[in-house]
């Protein structure tokens, strides 16, 4: 499949990248700061800001089949709005260029997947991550108002562990203590989902 890929200099964007391509797809990688990442035959970097260029969204869009984005803050606890004001941009683009399929990397605790969080996660959640949750709460409402075959991934606390293959998927999950999965898990789930198609205008809690 043609895929664009937003977030693509992150740890999660990486690992969706490399795995994309390990997987045969092609691959538009945008990024505000694309130095340093490889080119290839199956490849193409689009440099922009997707908060700000529109124009750069809308030719990286071209030819898409579907939209993958790892957008986030890493390590900040700050969102500066990050995820709602790039999604207000992306939703529309997708919608003129007739692209149809968005994955999305949130996390799990946004919006109504916090009551089944564990008691020491749910304090994370709600005392230092509160600002963050409510920029990707606020991105999702976007993507929930519009027609696009959206599928929304909740994982848990996130480790650059390996890629394994074995984790467990749900709208909803039974957890305890301070769940986890790797990035190159969620990865390997977002690109299966992409043409799976089983969680369409559905959230997937991602855990080991």
């Amino acid at each position: 499949m043609k895929i664009l890929v937003f977030g693509a200099t992150g740890p999660g964007g990486q690992q969706l990248v490399q795995q994309a391509l390990s997987q045969g797809h092609e691959v538009t990688a945008f990024a505000r700061n694309p130095d340093g990442m490889s080119t290839g035959k199956r490849v193409r970097i689009v440099a922009g800001d997707t908060t700000l260029d529109a124009e750069q969204i809308a030719e990286a869009m071209r030819g898409q089949e579907a939209v993958l984005s790892a957008l986030g803050r890493r390590k900040t606890i700050r969102s500066d709005n990050l995820i709602a004001r790039s999604m207000h941009l992306i939703v529309p683009a997708m919608q003129q260029a007739g692209v149809r399929r968005l994955v999305v990397m949130s996390a799990f605790g946004v919006g109504g997947s916090l009551r089944d969080a564990p008691l020491i996660p749910r304090i994370m959640y709600r005392v230092l991550l509160a600002d963050i949750f409510a920029d990707k709460k606020a991105a999702e409402d976007e993507i929930r108002r519009s027609s696009l075959d959206w599928t929304i991934a909740y994982p848990v606390l996130l480790t650059d562990g390996p890629l394994t293959g074995h984790y467990r998927v749900g709208e909803r999950l039974e957890l305890r203590g301070v769940p986890k999965i790797s990035r190159a898990d969620v990865a390997h789930f977002m690109l299966a989902e992409m043409k799976n198609r089983a969680f369409v205008r559905k959230v997937a809690v991602l855990s080991y």
